[in-house]
C-alpha cells in the first residue's frame, strides 16, 4: 500500500544506487549564453578566472544573488552531488537522483575573493535546516559547498566552523551544510538559467538567519583557477 508520507520520506532521504533514477548518457539541452551578461555559459572562461559551486535552496534566487556580485564573470544553475547522470528538473524534484540544486560561479579573484563568496553564501540562507530551505522541502534544497582544490576545501571548512559558533551564540541550531570536493556538474535546462532575469516577479525563497558571518583568516586564501 502507498502512503503519501512515502514520497516525502524519499524526498528528505538521499537515495542509494539501487533507488536512483537511471538518467541518460548525453547532457540535456541548455542555453549557450548567459541571459544577462551574454557571456558563454560553458566557457572557455578567461585566463585567471576561478570556479566555485554552492547549493543554498532553490537555485533561481541564489543564482541572481551571485551574478549581481561584482567580480563574478558568469553563473549557471544545475544539479550536483547525486547519482543520476544528466538529470532533468522533474527527475531531481522526485528526490530520486540525489542531486542538490546548485549555482556554478566563475569569478575573478582580483575583484572578489572566495572568502567573500563564502560570506555571501552563509548569510543568504539558513544552513541549519537539513533537507530543506523554508517551505522548500527535499534533498534538492540542501545546503552544500562543493570545492575545487584543497585550498577552497580548507577555507570552506574554516568558514563553517566559525559561522556555526556565531549561530550557536545567537541561539540557532548546528550547521548541516555538506562540504565535499566538487562532483560532476550538470547544467539545468535553458528555462532555469537566469530565471529571475527572465521572470522578474518569479519565486525566490532566499532568507538568511540574520546572523552576520565573520570569515576567519584561515578561509581568506586564494582559490584554485578554473580549468
Amino acid at each position: 500500500m502507498f502512503f503519501p508520507s512515502d514520497l516525502l520520506n524519499k524526498k528528505i532521504q538521499l537515495p542509494n544506487a539501487q533507488e536512483a533514477l537511471p538518467g541518460r548518457d548525453r547532457p540535456i539541452p541548455t542555453a549557450s549564453r548567459h541571459f544577462v551578461s551574454k557571456r558563454d555559459l560553458k566557457g572557455p572562461y578567461p585566463e585567471g578566472m576561478e570556479t566555485a559551486m554552492f547549493g543554498l535552496g532553490c537555485f533561481w534566487g541564489a543564482e541572481r544573488m551571485f551574478w549581481q556580485t561584482q567580480g563574478v564573470w558568469v553563473t549557471a544553475v544545475g544539479y550536483a552531488g547525486g547519482i543520476t547522470p544528466n538529470p532533468t528538473y522533474p527527475e531531481t524534484c522526485t528526490g530520486l537522483t540525489g542531486h542538490a540544486e546548485v549555482v556554478l560561479v566563475v569569478f575573478d579573484p582580483k575583484t572578489v575573493s572566495y572568502a567573500q563568496l563564502l560570506k555571501i553564501f552563509w548569510e543568504a540562507h539558513d544552513p541549519t535546516q537539513g533537507m530543506r530551505q523554508g517551505n522548500d522541502v527535499g534533498t534538492t534544497y540542501r545546503s552544500a559547498i562543493y570545492t575545487f582544490g584543497e585550498t577552497q576545501h580548507r577555507a570552506a571548512l574554516a568558514s563553517r566552523e566559525a559561522y556555526e559558533a556565531q549561530l550557536e551564540a545567537a541561539g540557532r541550531g548546528g550547521i548541516t551544510t555538506e562540504i565535499a570536493p566538487a562532483p560532476a556538474f550538470y547544467f539545468a535546462e535553458e528555462e532555469h538559467q537566469q530565471y529571475l532575469a527572465k521572470n522578474p516577479y518569479g519565486y525566490c525563497n532566499l532568507k538568511g538567519t540574520g546572523v552576520a558571518c565573520a570569515i576567519p583568516q584561515a578561509a581568506s586564501q586564494p582559490a584554485v583557477p578554473a580549468e
